[in-house]
């Protein structure tokens, strides 16, 4: 059982890097997109904190039971605003509302174990739903430098049943 909480949130902005990925390639995508944009985290101005956003963003046409089902996925940092957005990079908003946060440590290979307790035994026992809203996990700044001992918080978004 993982330790979570409910929490909400305003709007967070976020600037970073984004590509397509679906649930076989989530890992190798990430990976990819965090060696793009994590040498140039310092181009971002206005940024807030020393924490990085790893995001999923759904969307409507995405099919959790099709492998193949492609999303949005971005790596990037939370900012005070969009005044500028660096060359080949952009912005997205998390938006406000309620998120159940859960707490991962562990390796990467734990970590799909993780998911499937929230999504599979916690949600459906919980008294909230999925809420249409991107997910995310913030991590620290130097996340990638030992994979065997990560620390991540994981947001979902809920709203009550």
């Amino acid at each position: 059982m993982m330790k979570h909480h409910i929490g909400t949130i305003k709007n967070r902005l976020v600037v970073g890097m984004k590509t397509k990925a679906s649930v076989l390639t989530i890992s190798e995508t990430t990976k990819q997109l965090a060696q793009l944009f994590m040498p140039r985290r310092h181009e971002v101005t206005s940024r807030i904190g020393q924490h990085v956003f790893s995001i999923q963003n759904y969307g409507q046409d995405y099919n959790p039971s099709e492998v193949h089902s492609e999303f949005e996925k971005w790596v990037g940092v939370e900012v005070e605003n969009f005044n500028i957005v660096p060359e080949s990079m952009d912005s997205i908003v998390i938006p406000s509302g309620t998120y159940a946060v859960f707490h991962f440590k562990g390796s990467v290979s734990e970590f799909p174990k993780s998911r499937a307790y929230i999504f599979q035994e916690w949600l459906p026992n919980s008294e909230y739903q999925l809420d249409q809203k991107v997910h995310f996990e913030i991590l620290s700044e130097n996340y990638s430098t030992d994979f065997q001992n990560i620390e991540e918080d994981i947001w979902i978004p809920v709203k009550k049943k």
